[in-house]
């Protein structure tokens, strides 16, 4: 079963309150990821702040029925079911959501009215599921936009370009001596360029690099790895603008060297990740509530 919306954690979560008078919110993840039967892989997926999503999403939904007073939270870590829950469960309700809240309870319009949310946002957040997840999906849209930019771009540059470029990541990266030794390429065996492994240059890194739009498929990686062999190397990374066949991949699989393969979506990846070919325009720090400050109240 997937990971249930927000909403849909309402109901079966006030249901599980009714059963005591006191739970633990630990106590109540585990008893709700059981109710909806998630996999191993399902309860532990993440949200990018590294909490596990499905326990983010029951917190969301506790905070909107406490916002609706259907449930308190009498103490850190502990909720119960409120008269106002125990009277709704007892109509039998059979959905509940935000809509239907912001009908039905006064304390959730008001809450709602001060944070001006629009019958819009609802919508969005019904779909996002909580406001994290809702930057995360803004933030995964926006660079897979600036992926695709660009490699639009490196397509537009030169051959020479695209191949300093290469070099310019893996110097980000912390790959690379002098400056000076770095941008040494040449159009050798087969090989368009070279990098020190690191700083004191004890061993050396080769490099194919490949503005391509066609698949890179297994006989352009025997050439390549001959070409190493050939040097007496054992370390190799080609990178592409296309993507690589499978037959390839699983060639560099089964050979003595070690051959790394970069393809289109990974180098964008590395160049977002490392800063090369882009300047950062924005950020946003997401904050919560420092509760151990609290403590003495």
């Amino acid at each position: 079963m997937a990971i249930p919306k927000v909403d849909d954690i309402f109901l079966p979560l006030l249901r599980k309150l009714a059963t005591k008078d006191i739970h633990s919110l630990k106590d109540i993840r585990e008893k709700l990821a059981k109710r909806f039967q998630l996999t191993p892989e399902e309860r532990n997926e993440q949200v990018p702040s590294g909490a596990r999503r499905f326990d983010n999403r029951v917190d969301w939904a506790k905070a909107h029925l406490i916002k609706a007073s259907l449930v308190e939270s009498p103490e850190r870590g502990k909720i119960r079911i409120t008269s106002h829950g125990k009277n709704l469960l007892a109509e039998k309700p059979r959905k509940l959501n935000m809509k239907i809240l912001k009908e039905r309870y006064i304390e959730y319009t008001e809450y709602r009215r001060q944070i001006q949310t629009t019958e819009v946002e609802i919508q969005i957040e019904e779909e996002s599921n909580t406001p994290e997840e809702a930057l995360e999906t803004g933030y995964k849209q926006l660079r897979k936009a600036l992926q695709q930019d660009l490699l639009d771009k490196i397509k537009e540059c030169s051959p020479y370009f695209f191949e300093k470029l290469v070099v310019n990541l893996l110097v980000a990266m912390g790959y690379g001596g002098a400056h000076e030794e770095k941008l040494g390429l040449s159009r050798d065996g087969g090989i368009d360029g070279m990098i020190k492994e690191d700083k004191l240059g004890l061993d050396v890194i080769y490099i194919q690099a490949k503005r391509w739009s066609n698949p890179v498929g297994r006989p352009e990686l025997q050439a390549f790895a001959g070409s190493i062999l050939g040097r007496s190397a054992q370390k190799g990374v080609f990178i592409t603008t296309s993507r690589f066949t499978k037959d390839a991949t699983e060639y560099v699989k089964h050979i003595n060297q070690k051959i790394i393969l970069v393809d289109g979506e990974q180098l964008t990846d590395y160049m977002i990740d490392f800063n090369v070919g882009v300047h950062e325009t924005a950020r946003y720090v997401v904050k919560k509530i420092d509760t151990d400050y609290f403590l003495d109240e």
